[in-house]
């Protein structure tokens, strides 16, 4: 059953990445997700650098109190991306879900994205 969901999650990812590319004026965010963690990016593909990075294994988490759960988590690494992203003057991305399905965590990380000032 692993296989079948890690082979479909791939088939997603292939047939998005042809369409999502970040640029210099609307970088990419970029999500992955394990069992335990999450993690984004904001990367110019043009230039091919990570304007900004925030986990849940990152020290501006672990500052913070700790989450009651995995989707509070992804909020909070969902408002912590944003933050850097906009010390960063990026306010406009393109969201890069890297093949996982929109919910649970992935939706968390976008919402508390979004409500922290990111447009996409």
């Amino acid at each position: 059953m692993r296989k079948l969901k890690e082979a479909a999650r791939k088939k997603r990812k292939r047939r998005m990445s042809s369409k999502v590319r970040g640029t210099a004026e609307r970088p990419r965010l970029n999500v992955f997700k394990s069992a335990r963690h999450i993690y984004a990016q904001v990367i110019d593909d043009s230039r091919g650098t990570t304007l900004a990075a925030a986990s849940t294994q990152s020290p501006e988490m672990k500052s913070l109190p700790k989450a009651k759960g995995k989707i509070e988590a992804a909020r909070g690494v969902g408002a912590l991306i944003a933050e850097k992203a906009m010390a960063r003057e990026v306010k406009k991305v393109v969201f890069d879900r890297n093949g996982f399905l929109y919910h649970g965590r992935i939706r968390a990380l976008a919402e508390a994205a979004r409500e922290k000032g990111l447009d996409f």
